[in-house]
Formats: structure tokens, C-alpha cells, sequence
């Protein structure tokens, strides 16, 4: 059993390198160059679905990995890298739409990366600790009209799902 949540935390915590890393390499062109040009030309998420999509694909090259270690690992990793996908997915969604509903950080990086055309700095999108690991944290300012607080619990479900 410790060896499963240890596996699952494991997933998600490597889910956010993955997606750090990626996401620099989309743009230094290296990666999804041009379909990543235009998502930052539209300015807009998939859909929660379409982008938990493009996110388990990710998750599919390295899911499998916990079960070189063990059956129980192999599964915790496995259901971390979904769980992963599903918070990703809505992340990136919601700072599309709604970055003041993004209480988890202090600033909705992603966001701000789109806002304030970074090409250099910001790549987080579920959390900033890897830009701030690698030095490409960028501090702007963030005063949203409102806080996630305000909202009533129906608005961090009036995101586009599909």
C-alpha cells in the first residue's frame, strides 16, 4: 500500500517536470512548435476533455514505469498520472477562462505567461515550482478584480469541458 501512494505522489510530482520541461521545449520549436504558435495566437484551452487528452498522451510514455518496480507501484503511478492529467486539464482550462478562480497559486502563471507574451518565462501550468527551480519565474503583477473566495462553487465548474 505505501509503496502505491508513494508511486502516486511520485506521478504527479514527475507529471509537473514533464510538463515544465515540454512546455520550454515547445517553445524553443523543438516540440509542437507550430501547433503551440497558434495555441498562443487563439489564446484559448480545448476543452477540459480535449486537453486531458493531450495530456494522458504525455502520461502514456512514462505510466508504465512504477510497475518496473512493482505491481502496487506500477498502479499508484499509474493512477497519478491520470489523477495528473485531470488537474492539468482543468488548470490550464481555468486560467484560460477564469485565472481568478486559480487559488492554489499565488499568481495564475499560465496565465500570465499568455497575457504578458512570455516566451522565456512562466512555463508552469498546474504549479510555478519548476520555474522557480530553473530560474524562469517571472514576477508580474496579478490584481484580479476578485478573489477565488468570492466566487460562488458553481463558477470553478462553468469551464469549457468538451
Amino acid at each position: 500500500m505505501l509503496e502505491g501512494c508513494v508511486a502516486f505522489l511520485a506521478a504527479i510530482f514527475v507529471g509537473t517536470l514533464f510538463e515544465y520541461l515540454v512546455h520550454r521545449l515547445m517553445h524553443g520549436g523543438k516540440v509542437l512548435g507550430r501547433k503551440h504558435a497558434e495555441h498562443h495566437r487563439d489564446g484559448w484551452g480545448q476543452g477540459v476533455l480535449g486537453e486531458f487528452f493531450d495530456y494522458t498522451l504525455g502520461i502514456l510514455a512514462i505510466g508504465w514505469v512504477g510497475f518496473l518496480y512493482s505491481i502496487p507501484a506500477g498502479i499508484g503511478f499509474a493512477l497519478g498520472g491520470i489523477v495528473y492529467a485531470v488537474l492539468v486539464a482543468y488548470a490550464h482550462q481555468v486560467q484560460h477562462e477564469q485565472p481568478e478562480l486559480v487559488f492554489w497559486l499565488v499568481r495564475p502563471v499560465h496565465h500570465l505567461h499568455h497575457k504578458h507574451h512570455m516566451w522565456r518565462h512562466n512555463f508552469g501550468i498546474l504549479v510555478d515550482f519548476w520555474d522557480r527551480v530553473f530560474g524562469t519565474y517571472k514576477v508580474v503583477e496579478w490584481k484580479p478584480e476578485r478573489r477565488a473566495r468570492e466566487f460562488p462553487l458553481r463558477a470553478f465548474f462553468r469551464v469549457k469541458w468538451y
